[in-house]
């Protein structure tokens, strides 16, 4: 089954919800035991394009497969209140390979200039929780473009921003 994900659907969850942006920002093939990301190119904003994503509530680790393009993966553990524990930012290309633990948020960002693709053993269903993603209109840091190049932008809605580390 393909599911597109449209741009009114992605706005609660930019850091410029009214600026001008992607049109159709990305779409999602749910396979039996995988799912398939299609993420456009493109900004929104300042902000490049990227999932809604959500908080893995499934039992083990969701592993994500670059297929094609270049991106990032943010990754984000909260305490009990909701503010941001832990930030972690992987980058993405063919071939290679990023763990999101159990109790992890994440979004996946296409920095590049074409399609991205990242497939993942991960069926979308109950398991998984956008809702703290939305409240705060993202996660604690938007990926954005900075005199051409990729940088963080801290989102305003949380009062606790952790340093922001790499994830192998």
């Amino acid at each position: 089954m393909v599911t597109q994900v449209m741009r009114k659907d992605l706005q609660p969850y930019l850091m410029e919800s009214k600026a001008a942006g992607v049109k159709d920002p990305y779409y999602y093939i749910q396979g039996q035991d995988h799912t398939i990301t299609v993420i456009t190119s493109g900004k929104n904003g300042a902000e490049y394009n990227k999932t809604i994503g959500f908080f893995n509530k499934y039992q083990g680790a969701i592993t994500f497969t670059c297929l094609y393009g270049q991106g990032v993966v943010v990754m984000q553990r909260n305490d009990e209140f909701g503010e941001a524990k832990e930030f972690r930012v992987a980058t993405i290309s063919q071939g290679k390979q990023v763990e999101l633990p159990s109790g992890w948020g994440h979004s996946l960002i296409n920095i590049g200039k074409k399609f991205l693709l990242v497939i993942n053993n991960h069926i979308p269903n109950k398991l998984q929780n956008p809702e703290p993603i939305k409240v705060k209109k993202g996660l604690a840091y938007y990926v954005v473009e900075k005199k051409g190049e990729v940088g963080f932008e801290t989102n305003p809605n949380y009062r606790v921003r952790p340093q922001i580390t790499t994830a192998m």
